[in-house]
Formats: structure tokens, sequence, C-alpha cells
């Protein structure tokens, strides 16, 4: 998919340079002062020497993505850091101990969409590691790929299971309330659950976590509900969206994204420290699993395509989702440059919060939790907070 979207940016240039030589392209208004620039660049070449000159350049990025690719398929890898222990599991959701001597459970929720241990990619890069060695007992939702019975799951359905994972959570407690840790959808999840099981949740950090879908982007946001619905009758008697599908979603965000990454990667030092990052979160990016079709048809077309959430249209249990009655202590941490979730769309959600403390570094999405640079910025304000409550 990579490569044929490169290919096509590849033509298309060629084909470009030709009306942007005769000036018959009709620039975007953002782009009427570069586009004139340009054309006054290109007013003293001909046809000829343009067209090489594009071919040149687009042969040369091709062949740096395709040497990063390959750069990246011979990588020797490290083993993955061992996987904690299970000490509950309902069909194929687990909740996996990060430090089973401790005694500050904290319930940490990933999103539906791909694994998540990306919140445990390596041993240097695990924000779950971290926060065990301030003190914390990290448990984290692992949701697997849907079996059988996953795959006829809404996201009351999924709900259902948080509860019960919250509920083995204040036991481990002694039957106190524990802080809820969740990262992008499951920042949203987390919400719900706080929504509806408010006795058991002590404090609530939400990680780029999606709200109001239509504050940045709507267009996009009604694209995905477009896709979705034009997808349903196949989703549907799959069970589950394929993992190739999704993959397709999050590319479409960034389409040139890969051949960046790629051709950047082919000059990286493969014995460097960025070098076994960027190899670690490529081999989770492409480790990707399905997602249930009724639960993903609800978030694209409900969230993404209604706004239900922002709306107050999201019920659960036939109660509304509604953060401002959420009455406990939280943070929100939003990320700058995030491109998957834009941080209009998760400010939202902090405005609606009565007791919320913001945080916005200057990171992408996936950079928050991964990232070298995050732990004075992310990391430690994060163990500060979900380790103050309840004091």
């Amino acid at each position: 998919m990579h490569c044929l979207i490169a290919t096509s940016f590849y033509t298309s240039s060629i084909a470009a340079c030709v009306a942007s030589k005769n000036g018959s392209i009709s620039w975007a208004p953002a782009l009427q002062e570069r586009a004139k620039a340009l054309e006054s660049d290109l007013a003293s070449h001909s046809i000829e020497d343009i067209r090489k000159a594009v071919d040149a350049q687009g042969r040369a990025l091709l062949g740096a993505m395709l040497d990063g690719i390959q750069a990246w398929r011979g990588f020797p890898r490290q083993p993955r850091p061992a996987e904690p222990p299970s000490i509950w599991r309902e069909g194929t959701t687990r909740l996996l101990d990060y430090a089973p001597q401790g005694d500050r459970p904290v319930l940490v929720i990933p999103s539906l969409i791909n694994r998540a241990y990306i919140l445990d990619l390596t041993e240097e890069g695990s924000l779950l590691r971290f926060l065990a060695a301030q003190g914390l007992r990290p448990l984290l939702v692992d949701w697997g790929a849907p079996g059988p019975i996953e795959r006829g799951f809404d996201i009351a359905a999924y709900m259902l299971r948080l509860r019960k994972a919250l509920l083995r959570a204040n036991a481990i407690a002694e039957g106190k309330p524990v802080p809820v840790l969740g990262y992008c959808m499951g920042g949203t999840l987390a919400v719900g659950l706080a929504a509806q099981a408010g006795a058991g949740v002590a404090s609530l950090a939400l990680m780029a976590a999606p709200w109001d879908f239509h504050a940045d982007r709507p267009e996009q946001a009604r694209a995905v509900a477009a896709f979705a619905s034009l997808h349903a009758p196949l989703w549907t008697a799959l069970g589950e969206v394929p993992v190739d599908m999704l993959q397709g979603c999050f590319a479409a965000l960034d389409p040139f994204l890969a051949v960046r990454k790629f051709a950047r990667f082919a000059t990286v030092d493969p014995a460097s420290p960025s070098a076994r990052a960027f190899v670690a979160l490529e081999d989770w990016l492409n480790d990707g699993v399905p997602m249930a079709a009724p639960a993903a048809l609800e978030a694209m077309t409900g969230w993404y395509g209604a706004n239900r959430p922002a709306l107050l249209a999201w019920r659960l249990g036939g109660e509304v989702v509604d953060p401002a009655r959420i009455d406990v202590p939280a943070l929100a941490l939003i990320p700058a440059a995030d491109r998957i979730v834009p941080p209009e769309t998760a400010l939202a959600l902090a405005r609606s919060l009565p007791r919320v403390q913001v945080i916005r570094p200057g990171s992408g999405h996936i950079g928050m939790v991964v990232g070298r640079g995050m732990r004075e910025t992310v990391w430690q304000p994060l163990a500060s907070f979900l380790g103050r409550y309840p004091g």
C-alpha cells in the first residue's frame, strides 16, 4: 500500500510539472503565494528540463524509501520485554499486572485499535514499567484480537468488560476507588467508565482522548463515517474490520508519511538507539488486530460521523455520558502535534471536566507514550498525578 501511494505521487508529479509550467493548475487559496513563486522559477526552464528534474527527484525519493524498508526488514530485533502475569481474563480480554507486589493499582485502558503493548514497547521505552518504578501498580487491559464472542461486541459490551476489570482493580485496592488511565480511544472509554461506575474511580488521566470529533477537520471525520458506511455490509458479514482496512484509514491521515519516515530511516546509524526505537515502533504498527464490526461501526459512524459524545448523545445503559458530571480529579495530556487526535478534539473533553489539569507536550500522538524525551514532560507528571489519588 505504501509503495503504491509513493508511486502514485511520483507519477502524478511528473504529469503535474507540465501543468505547473503552463499555469493550468487551479491552486488552493492557501498555496497561491507559493504557486506564484514556483511558476516564476519554472518560467526560465523548458518542459523537458523540468520533467527530468522531477523524475530524478522522484526516483531518488522512491529509492531511499525502498532502502529504508529493506533496512527495517533486515534489522536485528531485540526480544520484547517479558509479558507480566495475567490476573483476570474474560474471553480475549486480559488484565496484565505490571507490579504484582505493589499496593497502588491503576487501571490502564488502551484503544480497541492496535495492540496494547504500545504502552510497554521496549525496556527503555515502557510507560507502564516507568509507572511501576514510581511505586504504582499498572493493570493493563489487553483487549487482544476479537474472538467468536467479541465479534458481536458493540461499545456497550466492551464497557461491561471494563466494569469487571475495574471491579478486579478495586478488589486489589481493598474496595477503594482506583485511578484510571486511558490512552486514545481508551481515554474516551475511560470517561464512559467513570460516568457509569464513578464510585470505583478515584481519578481520571486521559492521554490524547478524542471527544468532539468535529472540533477540528470535521470533513475528515465525516469521511471516516462514509468509509465505514460503504463497507458496513462486508464488515458485518466478517464480524470484524480487517487489519489492512484499519491500516488504510490511518495511512489516509498522511499518505506521504511512509515515504518520509523510511527514506529518513535509510540514513540512520543502525547501531543507534533511535534506529532500535524506530524498528520497535514500526513492528508494533504492523502488528495490528482486527476490530469487532459492531464496535467499529458505532465508533466510526456514531462518534466520527454523528459526533455523539460531544453532543451528549452517547448513552450507556440508557444514561448520557456527560463529562461535566464526573466529579473526580482529572489530568488531560494533549500533544500539540497530534495528527490522529487533533488537539481541539481532545481539548473539548478537558473543557467539559469540572476538575481538570491540562498538560500540552510538544509531541505527537504516539511519541507521547514512547518518546525518550517524554519522561520529564509527560511520564513524571502523570506518575505524580496517579499517585496522588486516593491519597
